[in-house]
């Protein structure tokens, strides 16, 4: 599977599980900002700069999974895989 097709699919499971994701610029924000998740306004929100590689928003985003209970949704062994990856991590 594509590093494009892998996102996009973390990233709707993520919003089946009620995380929003937001892909935001950091370059001109004048503070040192780091992506990650947060709640806002008790919201789960997953906030990642725009301009990281796929690869590391992969991750990013299957990280945050990887601490969450999904059994009761299907979710591809490809994606499932990559998801299992990030526990350890």
């Amino acid at each position: 599977m594509k590093p494009e097709q892998t996102y996009q699919h973390l990233k709707d499971l993520a919003e089946r599980l009620e995380i929003s994701v937001l892909e935001k610029s950091f370059r001109n924000a004048g503070i040192n900002i780091q992506s990650g998740f947060c709640i806002i306004r008790d919201k789960n929100v997953l906030v990642m700069d725009k301009h990281l590689p796929i690869r590391k928003k992969i991750r990013l985003i299957a990280s945050v999974l990887s601490k969450l209970s999904f059994d009761d949704i299907y979710i591809l062994p490809a994606i499932r895989e990559v998801i299992e990856g990030e526990k350890g991590a």
